[in-house]
Parts: structure tokens; C-alpha cells; sequence
């Protein structure tokens, strides 16, 4: 499958401060309020590539990437300053050309070497960089075989994994001399709040203001729980398309079919509870949370320039419904069921007054500091965000120039608590799925033991490495 953590080295060999070539005025990026309620997380992205057959030497392509990247950060500019507190509190972009870390290191080891299964034995600390200030850090490793991994490093807060996804496509892009695949928009009047603001009683039931947190936490009826979240890793898994049919049979009823992430979601939120039922946690709360992207939402019904500028919008779109069940109540519920309840929640999300509703909350709340309810700790439960990659479609979008991306991943880094799960188009198969899992280790261990018809260790012979 792959070698130990101990049985390769990487050397860094030089880091550097990559700034626009042409820089912007110093000022001040507000955060939009979708922006707002997104936590202070660093989330990354790993991209993985062969060998080039062209005569191209390792010097003259990180010479390329250093270029491009100086070329990309004048479009997407926010990315090359820091966050700062304005004069209420809230955090904002200081755009002030700073620029971002760029690491050069090599690695002995081959690409087909790597374990993708345990990715923290090959990224942490290795090939994925530590983000130490700014909002962006990015590392370039060779490797033995002449392959190449570029990471990057995130501020969550700044952008989600769809402008995460315009950014570097478009660096891509600028390094082979082509136009930027997206000219980004930092407009942030198209998520301004109404006037009054309005919004329905389930929308303000989806966050609690940090503010509120303490007094809730000092009763022990809302201890947290014991599930070692200190100890989350991550694991990466292939799922069959056959299997992903059956899952998606199982889910559905009464010739209402579940869509694949729908059954996904559900197998996982009721696995979930039969853990917890099993390693004794009898009393906790289930909840689990699919992010829904709204950038084509809030631009139904307003023609082809909404939806362009939505399209380009650069920063977080997203809300995060979720359900919450009795873990003894889920876990042998049937999965069509489970599905049901699943596709409701989704459904309340999934529409243009949803987004517009959470804009105008969040705007009733500022300047007070905002958490996703079921991230809160505030009751004993176990919570879950899943996250669908299928949509980025990034294979065909990551080809620098020197040959066509092999392998493409997010990274959740070790020092990250909660729990994260995004479903990924697979490289090899198009019906296969590559599943990112980042949970407690016998939570992992015990989806490993109990659904490994379903979750198959992602090795680098099913990658064709």
C-alpha cells in the first residue's frame, strides 16, 4: 500500500514570500455575512502528478509555479494579505500584498510509495504546510520518481472549496500561459442583508452566537463528550459504483429515488449511531451536516449577469443544514428512512429565501461571533459536516503544464477536532467515489470493521500509480 511515515525524509530546501507582481492599494476586504460563519479552520488541498515526459528540469518548473503564482495573487489578491479585527470585533481581509509562503522541499520517496489510505503518514508535517500566518501557504515537493505534489493551505474563513478551486485552476491555467479559468469577484454588495431583515425560525435555529456558549457549557448536563476528539486522524476509501447503486436502492422508496449523496449520508449517519450505541455512548445526540453551496441559488430568477457574478463570486457561499436523532433511535432505522430525513433537511436549504434568510440573521447578529449549532459542544452528541467534491470536476481543471493531475484530494490537518467527510469524484473510475474521512480513530476503525464492502482502502494500485 504505501511505506511508513519513518521510512522517507523531505528536505525543505528553500521558503520564500510570493507576493502580486502588481499589487493592489492597501485597504480593508470586509467579510460578506456567509463569511462570517465560518470558523477560524485551516482546510487543504493536495494535488498529485507524474513525472513530466517533457525535457523540462525541477528548477525551471518551480521557477514556473513561482511566476504564475505572483501573476495569479494580482486577480485573487485577498489571498496574498491577512486577517485582522476591524474597530466591532469582526475579522476582515487586510489586503496588503504581503504575499503568501512558498515552500520548495523534496522528498525520498516515489509517488506510488505514498499512503493514500493513511494520508497523515505521508502529508502531515511533510508535503502539506503549516499555515502560520497570512491566509494562504503553498509547498511544492519533488519526489524520487520525478513526480510532484503541490499543496495548499487555507484559511477557511477566506474561502470556500469553491473559490479554493477557482484560485488554483486559474494559477494552473497562468502557468501554461492560458487566461485564468475564473476572474474572480470581490463584490460584496450581492450579499448584503434586506432592509428590514426577515427570516423564518428554523434559519435561527441553525447557529448559536459564541457569546451564549459558556453559560451553556458550565451544565453538566452539556459536558462534552468522551470520544477523543483530540485524537481525530484522517483516511482516504474508494466506494464501487455498483456498491454506491446498491447503497442508493437501499435508500429509496415509493419510486422516490435518493440521490447517491443522500444515501451516502444517510449509511453514514446511521453507522455512526450504531458505533456510538456499541462503544457505549447510549445517550448521545447523532447529528449530521451536508454543506450546501448557494451561489446558483441566490441567482434564480435574476437572469444570466446574477449568475455570472455569483459564479465568480470569490469567498464562502455556503449553509450547513443538518438533522439530529437519539443515537438509539437511528441506528436500526431502516435506510429509506434515514434518507427521508436526509432529503428533507437538504430540501430546506436548497432554495434562494433559505440563503437570503441566513444573510439577514447573520446581519441581526453582528458583530457577535457565530458556530454551526451542532459544532457547538453544547450537548453530548457526536457531529458530523459532510462536504461533496463531485462538483469540482478538478482532474481536467490542475494540469500545470507538465502533464495531467493524477490524484486530488483535500487535507484536514491533525490539529482540526471536529468531524469532516467529503465525497470525491474518483480519478480511474467514473461511477467510483474517493471518500476523505477525517473522524476519531475507532469511529474509523469501526466503519473499517463493519462496512468494508463499502469502504475500500484507496491504494495506489486501484490509482493506477
Amino acid at each position: 500500500m504505501g511505506v511508513e511515515a519513518e521510512d522517507f525524509s523531505v528536505k525543505v530546501i528553500r521558503t520564500e514570500t510570493v507576493a502580486p507582481n502588481q499589487p493592489w492599494h492597501d485597504h480593508w476586504l470586509p467579510f460578506t455575512n456567509l463569511d462570517l460563519l465560518v470558523p477560524p479552520f485551516d482546510v487543504g488541498s493536495v494535488f498529485c502528478y507524474k513525472k513530466s515526459h517533457e525535457s523540462t528540469d525541477v528548477t525551471t518548473m518551480v521557477d514556473a509555479l513561482k511566476a504564475s503564482l505572483s501573476q495569479a495573487l494580482t486577480l485573487f489578491y485577498p489571498l496574498a494579505g491577512e486577517i485582522v479585527r476591524n474597530c466591532a470585533g469582526e475579522p476582515e481581509i487586510h489586503c496588503n500584498n504581503k504575499g503568501v509562503d512558498f515552500i520548495v522541499a523534496a522528498a525520498e520517496v516515489k509517488l506510488h510509495e505514498l499512503n493514500f489510505h493513511n494520508p497523515d503518514v505521508s502529508f502531515e508535517g511533510k508535503m502539506v504546510p503549516k499555515r502560520s500566518h497570512g491566509v494562504l501557504a503553498i509547498q511544492v515537493t519533488t519526489l524520487k520518481c520525478g513526480g510532484m505534489v503541490i499543496a495548499c493551505m487555507f484559511d477557511h474563513r477566506v474561502t470556500d472549496g469553491y473559490s479554493a478551486n477557482m484560485f488554483v485552476s486559474s494559477w494552473a491555467n497562468m502557468t501554461r500561459s492560458q487566461p485564468p479559468s475564473f476572474l474572480p469577484s470581490f463584490r460584496r454588495s450581492v450579499l448584503n442583508a434586506r432592509h428590514p431583515t426577515i427570516y423564518a425560525p428554523s434559519t435561527a435555529n441553525m447557529f448559536l452566537s459564541l457569546s451564549n456558549l459558556p453559560s451553556l457549557q458550565t451544565d453538566k448536563k452539556c459536558e462534552s463528550n468522551d470520544l477523543d476528539q483530540d485524537f481525530n486522524i484522517s483516511r482516504m476509501y474508494y466506494m464501487e459504483g455498483d456498491q454506491l447503486k446498491r447503497l442508493q436502492l437501499l435508500a429509496s422508496e415509493n419510486g422516490c429515488q435518493s440521490s447517491k449523496l443522500e444515501s451516502f449520508t444517510s449509511f453514514l449517519w446511521r453507522i455512526t449511531a450504531k458505533f456510538m450505541e456499541d462503544s457505549g455512548h447510549v445517550d448521545h445526540i447523532c447529528n449530521i451536516a451536508v454543506a450546501v453551496d448557494g451561489r446558483r441559488r441566490l441567482s434564480e430568477g435574476e437572469g444570466v449577469e446574477k449568475e455570472n457574478i455569483m459564479d465568480a463570486h470569490f469567498g464562502n457561499v455556503l449553509s450547513i443544514p443538518f438533522g439530529r436523532i437519539q443515537s438509539k433511535d437511528l441506528k436500526d432505522m431502516p435506510l429509506s428512512s434515514v434518507a427521508n430525513k436526509v432529503h428533507k433537511f437538504l430540501k430546506s436549504a436548497a432554495n434562494k429565501e433559505h440563503f437570503l434568510d441566513l444573510i439577514d440573521w447573520v446581519e441581526d447578529q453582528r458583530p457577535k461571533p457565530l458556530m454551526s449549532r451542532p459544532f457547538a459542544g453544547t450537548e453530548k452528541a457526536v457531529s458530523i459536516m459532510v462536504s461533496s467534491g463531485q462538483q469540482f470536476s478538478i482532474m481536467d481543471k490542475m494540469d500545470f503544464g507538465w502533464g495531467k493531475l493524477v490524484f486530488g484530494s483535500c487535507y484536514v490537518p491533525m490539529t482540526r477536532r471536529d468531524c469532516y467527510v467529503m465525497t470525491m469524484a474518483s480519478p480511474v473510475k467514473d461511477d467510483d467515489w474517493v471518500v476523505y474521512m477525517h473522524l476519531p480513530r475507532k469511529h474509523l476503525n469501526y466503519v473499517e470493521t463493519h462496512a468494508s464492502h463499502l469502504f475500500k482502502p484507496l491504494t495506489t494500485a486501484y490509482l493506477k500509480l
